[in-house]
């Protein structure tokens, strides 16, 4: 019994060391709804432009698809 509760323990571990050491919330990838939604924003990956209206915002940085999105995640 305890050695099943010790796997599972490590299996989280390698999974929040794989994830970069944090886990985002969804509530924390938000569509950006403030402001002028014509305006654009560049990417913090990819460096492209997107509407604010189709970017999306974690920690107030701007990324225009969730592929980037994941990448800003697994490179940190």
């Amino acid at each position: 019994m305890i050695s099943k509760f010790i796997w599972v323990a490590v299996a989280f571990l390698a999974l929040y060391i794989f994830m970069g050491g944090s886990f985002s919330l969804p509530s924390q990838i938000k569509k950006e709804k403030e402001g002028d939604d014509d305006s654009l924003e560049e990417c913090e990956i990819c460096n492209t432009y997107a509407t604010r209206k189709e970017s999306l915002v974690l920690k107030g940085k701007f990324y225009c698809s969730k592929e980037c999105l994941n990448k800003h995640k697994i490179d940190k």
